[in-house]
């Protein structure tokens, strides 16, 4: 028989003794890990400026002029929006699924927290961090939620310390707000606002409570729960969320019946570099940023460079989001066409016969012959590698191919596709309104507007006829229309007259019909050095050799100077510089630079109008008319064709009183082009761009763009453009000009 054990009034004592030992030593050990942690034993913590200034990686935004957004710079696609601007339905669906005591608690929510360690401590992960807490992680601990539990435990600890002073130097909206602007949402979208944009096309404000809990799930793992990878599973969890919602009280009974039984509904829209409004001009403003950072020397306030892809800069430019719109529409609409006229023209045919070596040279500048030179792979395994089908995407104007084609026969493919660019600007301010780099930035990143530049061809012309009406000559001026070889400049030198009128033509008619034995002429009477000088005043910026047949345009310029030049004659002889940034600021709101053009007095006032009268006359009977009879633009418009040898290039140059526009079409290599000047003229590949561009501007009221007549100077013109008036010849005292021209039609 066992003897009983009886416990005494001294084990009791001896028990208690212990156990508040335990229980003293446990909350003393607690205590000096907290204190530990916030010395920074176990890793450093942020300081008060680091709370000032949490990091994140910030999209830099871009801004039109009309206030819409026309893109992003991100590494990761996040941009911040403030709490008012967010549907309550979010923070009300964040609320109830992740921090029901949000509200209540400083940072650390106490009936869960000694079990959360619990879990952790003996291997069973468990989640359950505040909502501060969980920004804490996301702000300040770069390596993410440690996976190993020895790891995890002072890294908790370091969150603690963080979520406790985020709640002492933040209000609860700003800490929700930092929250849901700093969270993954998979798919390339961080925070709330790119989300919005990237699932529902919408913004925070007008997120539905069905939408808002589709967001709120994914937090719950970007991949297991994201709509678009696993929409079953993102279904269960959005109604999971709508039911907690419910009983918190934060949506009726009537809202959460309606809302489970719908689908995810989404508008999927991935944020893609690719995509979107002006591609080309984003890519152009960001290295013009870049480099005028380096050039001003715009840092930060600690000296370290700005970078664009993670400090959230404001970027405003002058581009209107419905002109590029309108822009990029006309350009697709019109090149879907051109192209196959150009394909059918070409068909059965080998463009390539004699220009074997554009394949060469375009196979030695393909990634894969780099590829494969890095490999050490020989020139004749290269060769068969180019000749050996392979599976690629290709571009096509109905929409992407995906195909089995050699690489070489994709290099002939992508030779034949025709590329075109065009810019649009104010002439009062230079302001550029819609920027066209080319025809698909995915494909074909060269810049054409502002990168690239080709032979200008007969756009040139009204710069000669400029300076000849500067120095005196009448727009009614005649000048019999024959051969003509200019001389003492250099070599004699002869244009050909293709296209020739004969007979007695005024030099606006001459402009009009861009004849090439009159132009000659006026180059004669006022020299080359004379137009070279007047063409850099107007902002060309390549070289221009005062030769006479750049009369004719045989030198290059982009589309970007070429609209800048003619914008001069528009407005009132006053070159401004285009400008396509005008400021930008700190994510703070802080301006850190802003652009005002350069403005220079190419041309005088008189001339200037005078060269609107003679461009209009390009329209109204030369080779622009088709601007009228074909597309019922029969306001006041002047303009330019050009068009290159053999028809390499084609150009229309447009003006009106408020839109200046250039629009430039052709082939990569200027050996593949239109073989007949029908088809090739500036008039048939590039005109229509500019005259569906401007239908559409015209139609759209809220653009404020009318269709009234070129403003004359302010004391009114000097020279008279009626050429009835003339009766006789009297010529100008400077011109030298021969007794046979006479004045007058």
């Amino acid at each position: 028989m066992q003897k009983k054990t009886q416990i005494t009034a001294s084990d009791i004592s001896r028990y208690n003794k212990t156990f508040w030992k335990v229980i003293i030593g446990f909350v003393s050990f607690i205590a000096l890990t907290i204190i530990a942690t916030s010395f920074g034993l176990f890793g450093e913590l942020p300081s008060f400026r680091d709370l000032e200034n949490p990091k994140s990686n910030q999209a830099s935004v871009i801004y039109t002029s009309d206030k819409a957004e026309l893109g992003n710079y991100f590494v990761q696609n996040r941009s911040s929006i403030r709490y008012q601007d967010i549907s309550a339905n979010v923070i009300n669906a964040l609320i109830s699924t992740e921090d029901v005591r949000f509200k209540d608690h400083s940072g650390i929510d106490f009936k869960r927290t000694f079990t959360i360690f619990l879990y952790n401590f003996i291997g069973k992960k468990q989640g359950g961090s505040t909502i501060t807490q969980q920004l804490a992680l996301n702000l300040f601990s770069e390596e993410g939620r440690a996976r190993s539990t020895f790891k995890r435990i002072p890294q908790k600890l370091r969150e603690l310390i963080v979520a406790i002073k985020l709640e002492r130097n933040y209000t609860k909206e700003e800490i929700i707000t930092m929250y849901l602007n700093t969270v993954d949402f998979g798919n390339n979208s961080f925070g709330i606002k790119a989300a919005a944009r990237t699932y529902f096309n919408t913004t925070p404000a007008k997120l539905s409570a069905s939408q808002a809990a589709t967001l709120v799930g994914i937090l719950k793992g970007v991949t297991m729960y994201s709509p678009t990878r696993n929409p079953d599973r993102a279904l269960g969890r959005r109604n999971l969320i709508l039911s907690k919602m419910y009983d918190e009280d934060f949506i009726s009974l009537d809202v959460y019946e309606a809302a489970k039984t719908k689908g995810l509904e989404l508008k999927f829209r991935p944020t893609n570099h690719n995509e979107g409004l002006a591609t080309y001009f984003r890519t152009i403003l960001k290295q013009d940023i870049q480099k005028t950072f380096v050039a001003l020397s715009i840092t930060k306030a600690d000296g370290s460079n700005y970078d664009l892809d993670r400090d959230g800069l404001k970027i405003y430019t002058t581009i209107d989001s419905k002109m590029q719109l309108y822009a990029e529409e006309a350009q697709r609409e019109y090149m879907k066409d051109l192209q196959n006229q150009f394909n059918k023209h070409w068909k059965g045919m080998n463009a390539f016969k004699g220009n074997e070596n554009l394949l060469i040279q375009g196979m030695k500048r393909s990634d894969r012959y780099i590829a494969l030179k890095e490999e050490g792979k020989s020139d004749e395994e290269i060769k068969d590698n180019f000749n050996t089908p392979a599976k690629m995407g290709i571009f096509c104007w109905k929409g992407n191919i995906d195909t089995t084609m050699t690489p070489m026969d994709s290099i002939k493919y992508y030779k034949m596709i025709l590329r075109n660019s065009m810019m649009a600007m104010d002439p009062q301010n230079g302001e550029v309104r819609a920027w066209v780099g080319g025809i698909d930035f995915e494909h074909f990143k060269y810049d054409q507007v502002k990168m690239g530049s080709r032979q200008v061809g007969s756009t040139a012309k009204p710069f000669t006829y400029a300076v000849g009406i500067d120095n005196g000559y009448s727009p009614c001026y005649q000048v019999n229309n024959v051969p003509f070889t200019v001389t003492g400049y250099g070599d004699p030198w002869t244009p050909r007259g293709y296209g020739s009128i004969p007979g007695y033509l005024t030099l606006r008619k001459a402009l009009a019909n861009s004849q090439n034995f009159i132009t000659a002429w006026v180059m004669q009477q006022v020299g080359p050095t004379a137009v070279a000088t007047l063409i850099k005043r107007m902002g060309i910026t390549t070289d221009i050799p005062p030769y006479p047949s750049i009369a004719l345009g045989s030198f290059e310029a982009s589309v970007y100077d070429m609209v800048g030049a003619y914008g001069a004659f528009v407005n009132h002889g006053v070159w401004t510089e285009p400008i396509y940034l005008t400021r930008i600021e700190d994510k703070n709101g802080n301006i850190l630079y802003e652009r005002k053009p350069k403005v220079v007095q190419a041309l005088n006032e008189q001339t200037a109008y005078v060269m609107t009268y003679m461009l209009k006359g390009v329209v109204e009977q030369g080779t622009g008319v088709r601007l009228r009879y074909k597309y019922g633009l029969n306001n006041p418009i002047g303009g330019k064709t050009g068009t290159t040898n053999d028809n390499s290039d084609g150009w229309f140059m447009g003006i009106t009183p408020q839109l200046v526009a250039g629009v430039w079409t052709g082939c990569e290599d200027r050996a593949i082009h239109f073989r007949s000047t029908n088809l090739g003229e500036g008039a048939n590949t590039a005109l229509p761009v500019f005259a569906l561009f401007m239908k559409k501007v015209y139609a759209d009221g809220s653009l404020r763009i009318t269709k009234g007549d070129f403003e004359a100077p302010k004391n009114g013109a000097t020279v008279t453009l009626d050429c009835n008036q003339y009766q006789k010849q009297d010529s100008p005292s400077s011109s030298g000009s021969n007794t046979d021209e006479r004045l007058g039609f």
